[in-house]
């Protein structure tokens, strides 16, 4: 299968990276896709006009994703990044080995995406061009051919054109709120990725702060020692100081001072290291609050597909009504036509038996 789609594809980007992808069963756990990285490429498709993202692991495609506008890809560390897969119903990450591969694969994949966004325009566009020139041209066919009068029922005709405008209006309606139903189901995919991550940090913060909480307490204990420690060597220094040359001898206090400095120093890199881990606890109730965020997010997200389904729901309602009388107007058709047919059929007979006495 590979050969064959390597030969219309063309690589345009290829980089190294550990493929993971989302625990389908919890959608919070990563599962390892390679046991060591991989080569990961962006692939274009002139035939198709269409890009894929596609990695190969032995003789088994790890990564076989077609690029979408709607897709996005977010960098959730310095080295990891995601996108959700729709079409495959999952979400990928890549883990790289430096920053600069992570910023070039994402620059790539934006470029990439927009590539697609401008290719699928171009292809609508011409789907457009060619339906019109395809209802253009019965139209032009009907008004070259000089077809003869017939005997038509204006009024159920009429009817009928405007059944089956209201039925073409409806179709269209239901394929429109489909496709936002279907847009809605990407970013509430993207959503949950991201809270998915968000609560991933948010473990290893926790982690992080009761590391850091039971250290701070061994710090204070070491912090309280020192100062203890320290407020010693200042009495002895005041006692050698105060007593001039009856104490120790210089080098004596030399030995305190230096021990005293280094105290001191000690001391306020222990002070430091509270700062930071103060700031780092600041930093956790961030997250916490974006991950609140998220998740007010994933649930406006849920009411929002709620009332897309809904609104499906009634359209296809009103589509069943439209068709149920459009089979109505058919009927009420069929049954003109057979009363025209019956009295076209006694108009002839008068007119035959008006001439047979005419000719006698």
């Amino acid at each position: 299968m590979f050969p064959h789609h390597r030969e219309r594809e063309q690589p345009i980007f290829s980089t190294r990276a550990h493929v993971f992808q989302i625990d389908p069963t919890t959608k919070r756990n990563w599962i390892p896709a390679s046991k060591h990285a991989v080569t990961v490429s962006f692939f274009y498709d002139a035939n198709r006009n269409a890009y894929r993202i596609i990695s190969v692991g032995g003789t088994k495609a790890i990564i076989n994703c077609t690029v979408t506008p709607s897709m996005t890809f977010t960098k959730t560390s310095q080295k990891f990044g995601q996108w959700a897969d729709s079409r495959a119903n999952t979400v990928y990450g890549l883990g790289f080995a430096t920053e600069q591969q992570l910023h070039q694969f994402s620059e790539k994949f934006k470029e990439v995406k927009d590539a697609a966004r401008l290719a699928r325009e171009k292809s609508q566009d011409k789907e457009l061009a060619n339906t019109a020139l395809t209802i253009a041209a019965p139209q032009d066919l009907s008004d070259e051919l000089q077809s003869p009068p017939v005997m038509c029922v204006n009024g159920p005709e009429d009817k009928l054109f405007r059944s089956q405008s209201a039925d073409i209006t409806l179709a269209s309606e239901k394929e429109r709120i489909k496709k936002m139903l279907s847009e809605g189901s990407i970013c509430e995919i993207n959503l949950e990725a991201e809270l998915f991550t968000l609560q991933d940090s948010n473990s290893k913060l926790v982690a992080a702060l009761h590391e850091a909480n039971a250290n701070v307490e061994q710090w204070k204990k070491q912090l309280a020692a020192y100062q203890g420690e320290t407020e010693r060597l200042r009495e002895q220094v005041a006692e050698l100081e105060a007593h001039g040359g009856q104490g120790p001898s210089d080098l004596l206090k030399d030995e305190l001072t230096q021990s005293l400095e280094e105290l001191e120093a000690l001391l306020k890199a222990k002070d430091e290291e509270i700062h930071i881990l103060q700031s780092k606890k600041a930093e956790y109730h961030e997250m916490e609050h974006e991950r609140d965020e998220a998740i007010l997010r994933l649930r406006e997200m849920e009411m929002r597909s709620s009332e897309l389904e809904r609104r499906i729901q009634n359209t296809e309602q009103n589509l069943n009504n439209s068709l149920e009388e459009r089979d109505r107007m058919d009927t009420e058709i069929q049954r003109a036509i057979e009363i025209l047919d019956i009295k076209i059929f006694d108009l002839n007979d008068l007119r035959q038996s008006l001439v047979k006495l005419l000719d006698k």
